[in-house]
């Protein structure tokens, strides 16, 4: 009875990381970074500017070690799909964690016991 309750958690488990690696996002739509909006303003002969609203702009902002930081200023045509990859890439490292928890349950389950074979 518990061998065969082995081979049923094991395969549940199999079939639940199946089941994520093939709901993952394609990795060509995936950014790491913040999506930021900022005003920026004109130094002079600008009327907007000179009235205080300036222009607002976005920017993809990603860190990296070191503490250093690029930001990329995007076009308003680019904001929707910038939004979309950044979420993919929270679904993809989220994906990604689960899945590693499932391999190690993984390897934890004894494969004699998950083949059927006891003892020696």
């Amino acid at each position: 009875m518990y061998v065969s309750l082995l081979i049923v958690k094991h395969k549940a488990a199999v079939i639940k990381r199946d089941h994520l690696v093939s709901r993952l996002p394609n990795a060509r739509d995936v950014l790491r970074g913040s999506l930021l909006q900022r005003v920026i303003h004109h130094s002079k002969g600008c009327p907007k500017c000179d009235r205080g609203e300036g222009h607002p702009v976005a920017v993809l902002a990603v860190g990296y070690p070191g503490g250093r930081t690029r930001q990329i200023s995007l076009r308003k045509e680019q904001v929707a799909h910038v939004k979309r990859c950044l979420a993919n890439y929270q679904k993809l490292k989220s994906a990604i964690e689960e899945i590693c928890e499932i391999n190690q349950q993984l390897l934890r389950a004894d494969p004699e016991e998950i083949g059927g074979k006891r003892g020696k």
